[in-house]
């Protein structure tokens, strides 16, 4: 059903393996006008309906470079200049400034649910980084303690893992000395 896919118990047993091929990569599109289509869809009005607070921040959780789904490799990131390290999280630097926080900064970061469940990680080191204001990234699996079991997308059942409400805070001094 699958260009490519032809003899494939077959090309399984050659020495090194066999490519598919990716017809995006080669700008093949397989469209009226063999270009890639676009849509668009709105966004609701309000991405956390259940919620009577103001949410202060939107996490998104993600793969580093060295990472493939929740296997991870090595603790490099080289997408974003992160080495040696994975309970980082990535700031805008204004929001952090506004704040009061600097670079390297220890915080604790908490969801903003309504089902009475405490959900925080804590010890994640501050990056400044190029991301939209009012918006947090960080690793996951690391983040996924802070996904609300019964946050997930319409109609898909996919937990909300890059919508995640949450706010942040310094951490807080342990055994006589503070996180840094």
């Amino acid at each position: 059903t699958l260009p490519g896919f032809s003899d494939f118990n077959a090309k399984c047993d050659l020495k090194g393996g066999f490519y598919l091929g990716n017809a995006a990569a080669e700008l093949r599109f397989n469209t009226l006008h063999d270009k890639a289509q676009f849509s668009a869809a709105a966004l609701p009005t309000s991405l956390f309906p259940a919620l009577d607070v103001e949410v202060p921040f939107t996490l998104q959780t993600l793969r580093s470079h060295d990472q493939y789904n929740t296997t991870i490799y090595g603790l490099d990131d080289r997408y974003r200049g992160v080495y040696g390290q994975r309970e980082v999280l990535f700031i805008n630097p204004e929001d952090m400034d506004n704040m009061g926080y600097a670079a390297g900064d220890n915080v604790d970061i908490e969801t903003l649910w309504n089902d009475g469940i405490t959900r925080k990680v804590s010890g994640f080191k501050l990056v400044p980084y190029a991301i939209p204001r009012g918006n947090l990234a960080a690793y996951y699996p690391e983040t996924n303690p802070l996904v609300p079991l019964s946050s997930f997308g319409d109609g898909s059942g996919t937990p909300t893992s890059k919508s995640v409400p949450v706010k942040i805070s310094l951490s807080p001094v342990v055994a006589g000395r503070r996180i840094a």
